[in-house]
């Protein structure tokens, strides 16, 4: 089956794994980052987020612990087949001010999910998030519940009803 993301498309997620289980990842917020520092933190230009973000072998392993925590289904195949399946995603970004490595702001967010809802779409809200922060649109606080409590109904107010696929990671936020 060939889909947007490549010559031949996964099988999707259901659609309940878009959002994280809140007792296992409830969100957790950057100390270090303030509604009154946001212009020397997450708002300025030259990436803040590869300047907190943590080391790959921290959130690959956090990974695997986790899937096995939510209890996502052991796919067949290479470990890494499995793990390329999910992205360890921070709840609440780090372009919004959230925790770079407490584990209750990261889980295995699957990319393809029932209905389009995969962590490439959540790239979008915190892209949007990240905007309407850094230009006093919303302060952080707001962002970071409207993130944390319900992404997708985030999503659909602020950019579509309907989840629109294309990639939008900024690392550099």
């Amino acid at each position: 089956m060939t889909g947007a993301w490549g010559w031949c498309s996964p099988k999707p997620f259901p659609e309940a794994d878009a959002l994280p289980n809140p007792r296992l990842t409830p969100g957790a917020l950057n100390p270090a980052v303030t509604q009154d520092n946001i212009d020397e933190t997450i708002c300025r230009p030259g990436g803040y987020t590869r300047s907190i973000r943590p080391d790959e072998h921290y959130t690959e392993q956090l990974k695997r612990e986790q899937i096995r925590a939510y209890g996502y289904p052991q796919q067949m195949g290479h470990d890494a087949f499995r793990l390329s399946k999910y992205e360890e995603d921070h709840l609440i970004s780090l372009e919004i001010g959230g925790s770079p490595s407490d584990p209750k702001n990261l889980w295995p967010e699957p990319h393809h999910v029932i209905g389009g809802w995969g962590s490439y779409v959540k790239d979008q809200l915190e892209n949007r998030l990240h905007t309407m922060v850094c230009h006093h649109q919303i302060t952080l606080a707001q962002a970071q519940a409207a993130i944390s409590h319900d992404w997708i109904g985030t999503y659909k107010r602020l950019i579509s009803p309907t989840p629109v696929q294309k990639r939008a990671h900024r690392y550099g936020g």
